[in-house]
């Protein structure tokens, strides 16, 4: 066994124990000794199968994530079309890698593809693809052109739910490698998952905006997700706010030395 995985295991407490099979009772104690033996650790016994499998699908994730990150595009590509990773492989009807320039200075990461996304292989193609596109071309982007639009996960979940905790783990690797490989001069997180993901947090997109954080030292600004904003016509004005910031941050980022490759 590892070190690493002998620590795991040790921090879970499932690892080995041993146990004197006598022990001193106080007077009068009749209790038979074997009744004893098989009471100590009950509750733990219980326990081990579920701590053992949530074990092994740690390091199995760790595993899978090593080897995500030593990927080149045609091999993610690749491994993003046979994923299944998670149930979202049997209901979706193909992945939805990416959009974009690869080498692009802007990157946009929303939550998860919707029906229209799923149906065409691409992402925010439907009247919230629509909605982000005249978006960036109001502060002078397109589509493609230095911009790179990506997804936290590949496949849509049935309904267009929130994405459940473990899809999130299991599709991060993908997304991580992604930025590792655009290598990006600004990262916008558009939606609650996006900026939960990247930023590692709970907080709300309202607390988060306006600022500037780091991903892997790539700063990232957090807005609203354009479907979002087609229900809810008043937090435009914040969205353009968001943009604007972006912008501005992108131009400050502009004057600095571009990153080494």
């Amino acid at each position: 066994m590892s070190a690493r995985r002998e620590r795991i295991l040790a921090e879970l407490e499932i690892g080995p124990r041993w146990r004197l099979r006598g022990r001193a009772r106080p007077p009068g104690d009749r209790r038979d000794e074997s009744e004893g033996r098989l009471r100590v650790g009950d509750a733990e016994a219980a326990d081990a199968p579920a701590r053992r499998e949530a074990v092994t699908a740690s390091l199995d994730l760790d595993d899978r994530a090593a080897r995500i990150a030593r990927m080149g595009w045609a091999d993610l590509k690749a491994a993003v079309a046979t994923c299944e990773a998670c149930a979202l492989c049997r209901t979706r009807t193909q992945p939805v890698f990416g959009v974009g320039d690869e080498r692009a200075a802007w990157l946009i990461v929303g939550e998860a593809p919707g029906a229209e996304e799923d149906a065409r292989g691409e992402p925010f193609v439907g009247q919230a693809g629509r909605l982000l596109d005249s978006m960036l071309t109001a502060i002078g982007l397109r589509r493609g052109e230095n911009v790179y639009i990506a997804n936290v996960l590949k496949c849509r979940p049935p309904g267009n739910r929130n994405p459940e905790p473990y899809e999130v783990a299991q599709c991060t690797p993908h997304l991580v490698r992604q930025i590792e490989l655009i290598r990006p001069r600004l990262i916008l997180a558009m939606g609650r998952a996006a900026a939960q993901t990247l930023l590692h947090t709970e907080a709300s997109i309202a607390s988060l905006r306006g600022r500037i954080f780091r991903y892997q030292g790539v700063p990232t600004i957090v807005s609203y997700h354009p479907a979002y904003l087609l229900r809810s016509l008043l937090d435009k004005s914040k969205a353009w706010e968001d943009l604007c910031f972006a912008r501005a941050t992108m131009q400050e980022l502009q004057t600095a030395p571009a990153p080494q490759s």
